[in-house]
């Protein structure tokens, strides 16, 4: 249906096109309407308005009356019909003799009073938004998770447990054993917490929901530390990125063992090496290409500062060569983790 405006200004088009030589089918063709349209537009004289909103028509045989729907209503909220759907109430109600209406009819009415979905007790699906917790230096949040290791044959694997620090990068802990249990879980963050020395302190862990980060027993030792618990959203696995990211820079190393590592040894061996070379050599692409123990320990601010100062003092030596500011080599004041925009918050606090 076209609004009368927009008509008007058609036949105004076509009939300038028509004077200045175009064929009155070719310049309705333009405007993808036919040449029997634009005349029954054009019949009397001006631009007539379209008739079809205006004209009354009577109400179709077959259309369910109010009486009607206020019944099919009643039905779908008994307690034997509540949690049906109407390809199974329109049979219950034959096999009692009843009929009212269709099952599209019942289907179109539930969608009217939006009611399709909701009838029973369960709740209305929402948006989960993650977890976010935001660290302004170390050893306010860490992230962990199990990963594993080949071994020397196909189906044995040896379990990784890691644990990061999400402001620093920094690994401050891990462990390998043959299994995941929450016991190796339990002594790990212990460990971890006596060496960074920050008992008591607050604290945020996150994780995925695993068997063992999810254990009563772990989740007890969390408690005595006074360590906060944070879980990745059910079946979301990008809810832990640093932990993801740490494995995936792990077995993509070109030293990584193709074929397996033959014992235990010789996958803890090899991860020391790794964590040893990660904390204190690697520059981490993601705190500004400082190591994560540079950046553990707060050294990093002057190695950061020292770098603006060759890059100044080269740009003064050679302004020519700089057509912008020199780069930009500021610490980073926080890490958030799983950070949330705000409009899309605001959203799933409104459809709640």
């Amino acid at each position: 249906m076209i609004d009368h405006s927009d008509r008007k200004l058609a036949v105004e088009l076509i009939q300038e096109a028509n004077r200045n030589g175009a064929r009155l089918a070719l310049a309705c063709k333009e405007l993808k309407i036919s040449v029997r349209t634009y005349q029954r537009w054009v019949k009397e004289g001006g631009v007539k308005e379209d008739q079809r909103p205006l004209v009354e028509r009577p109400e179709p045989k077959n259309k369910i009356t109010e009486e009607e729907k206020e019944r099919m209503l009643e039905i779908v909220k008994k307690e034997e019909f509540v949690d049906l759907p109407p390809s199974q109430i329109v049979p219950k109600l034959a096999d009692q003799g009843v009929y009212i209406a269709s099952e599209s009819s019942f289907y179109r009415l539930l969608r009217e009073q939006k009611m399709q979905h909701h009838r029973g007790r369960s709740d209305k699906p929402r948006r989960r938004v993650p977890e976010t917790h935001v660290a302004h230096e170390p050893n306010q949040v860490w992230t962990w998770d199990i990963t594993w290791l080949d071994g020397p044959i196909l189906g044995l694997y040896y379990r990784l447990y890691l644990i990061i620090d999400l402001f620093s990068r920094k690994i401050v802990g891990w462990e390998i054993w043959e299994k995941e249990a929450a016991e190796y879980a339990e002594r790990l963050i212990k460990k971890a917490v006596i060496k960074e020395k920050i008992h008591g302190r607050p604290l945020v862990l996150h994780s995925d929901n695993g068997s063992p980060m999810k254990a009563s027993t772990f989740q007890a030792t969390l408690e005595t530390l006074g360590i906060q618990r944070s879980y990745s959203r059910p079946r979301v696995s990008n809810d832990n990125p640093y932990s993801e990211s740490m494995f995936r820079t792990l077995k993509y190393r070109p030293e990584y063992p193709e074929k397996g590592f033959e014992t235990i040894e010789d996958a803890r061996a090899w991860v020391r090496e790794l964590v040893h070379w990660y904390n204190y050599e690697h520059q981490h692409s993601g705190i500004n290409f400082v190591t994560p123990n540079q950046c553990h320990t707060g050294v990093y601010v002057d190695v950061l500062n020292r770098r603006k100062e060759v890059y100044e003092q080269a740009k003064l030596k050679h302004p020519e060569r700089w057509s912008k500011a020199t780069r930009d080599w500021s610490p980073h004041q926080s890490v958030a983790l799983n950070p949330v925009d705000e409009r899309e918050e605001e959203k799933t606090k409104d459809k709640a």
